[in-house]
């Protein structure tokens, strides 16, 4: 289901089965949720976890994961396929129990049945039934949230309306290419006006069009104040509307911050100058970590204000400063290099 008041009731890819005792907790591991001892307060995080750890048997799926998401933004939540990242979305919604250390989720403990509520949840693997319309989908979904009953032709209007199916309302939903039951899937998950969005792997069935309707969305629930988790492989997904982001490998974050913090973007530069001789290259030494060969110096390490300093040098040693390229990172290579740290 996309929200997790309900999780008790079903599974996702694979989810152990559970059931919940009367603190709405998952049951799937002995002995009773220990109070926490974070505050509870309406200013808190959106998520707060510390040493959030995970085992199967003698797997461990999630290691002391420690991170914070402030309310109103955009957190992209990445890595490589079997880091975790599934296992760490189940532990916030409710559906897993952590082996250790706690979390905050709205300011709520882990699994607390009202805070549910205030979640949407878009799963990487779903099914509606195909015999039921959008609308209907919709409905269905209202009423498992107990939204007020008068509302619900409103809420289903808004939500094709947003996700670009409105003209497709009335249409059963076994007539739609994966990629509109995927439009479908993220409409559910807007149903209520959430505070929480939590979006697995959301463009991985659209067209560049459908990508691009996606990060629309995305950016609209920022702008209303709600806060999104975007857990996705897709990278270029993470660059376009990602506030922060997190590299998460072996079940333990390596890495969070902003693009710009993960990537240092403007610390490198590449100019193209003639007439400098080789004693030349080796008096920029104050500038930088420098590389020079074929007529080119790449200087590293370079705050952005200091390229005009820079260039003077250059000049003043007699070349002839042709290009500035300042130059960028890119967050797949970074992320291949966080990896190889390992």
């Amino acid at each position: 289901m996309s929200r997790t008041n309900s999780a008790e009731r079903t599974t996702i890819d694979g989810a152990e089965p559970s059931t919940t005792d009367a603190a709405g907790w998952p049951s799937d591991d002995a002995g009773s949720p220990s109070p926490s001892r974070f505050p509870r307060t309406p200013a808190s995080p959106a998520i707060h976890a510390v040493g959030l750890s995970k085992h199967f048997g003698g797997t461990i799926a999630v290691n002391s994961l420690s991170m914070t998401v402030e309310r109103g933004e955009v957190f992209g939540f990445l890595g490589p396929n079997g880091a975790g990242k599934t296992t760490v979305v189940k532990l916030l919604l409710g559906l897993a129990r952590p082996t250790g250390g706690e979390a905050l989720v709205l300011g709520a403990p882990l699994g607390d049945r009202e805070t549910r509520r205030q979640i949407g949840y878009l799963p990487e693997l779903f099914r509606f039934q195909a015999l039921l319309t959008a609308r209907e989908v919709l409905r269905l979904h209202c009423r498992l949230l107990a939204l007020p009953k008068d509302a619900w032709e409103d809420e289903a209007r808004s939500a094709l309306e947003t996700v670009g199916l409105l003209a497709r309302g009335d249409d059963r939903v076994g007539t739609f290419s994966k990629g509109m039951q995927q439009r479908l899937g993220l409409g559910v998950a807007l149903l209520g006006n959430p505070t929480l969005v939590v979006l697995d792997e959301p463009t991985s069935a659209l067209d560049p069009v459908g990508r691009h309707d996606v990060r629309e969305i995305i950016r609209g629930l920022r702008e209303r104040g709600s806060t999104v988790f975007l857990n996705t492989h897709l990278l270029e997904e993470a660059e376009h509307v990602c506030d922060r982001v997190a590299v998460i490998d072996k079940g333990t974050a390596v890495a969070t911050g902003s693009l710009d913090e993960l990537l240092g973007r403007g610390s490198r530069v590449r100019l193209k100058v003639g007439g400098l001789g080789e004693p030349g290259w080796r008096t920029l030494g104050r500038f930088g970590r420098c590389q020079a060969g074929d007529g080119w110096v790449v200087v590293e390490g370079l705050e952005p204000s200091r390229i005009p300093d820079l260039v003077d040098a250059l000049v003043a040693l007699g070349g002839r400063v042709e290009a500035v390229i300042p130059e960028q990172q890119s967050l797949e290579a970074r992320f291949l290099e966080l990896l190889s740290e390992r």
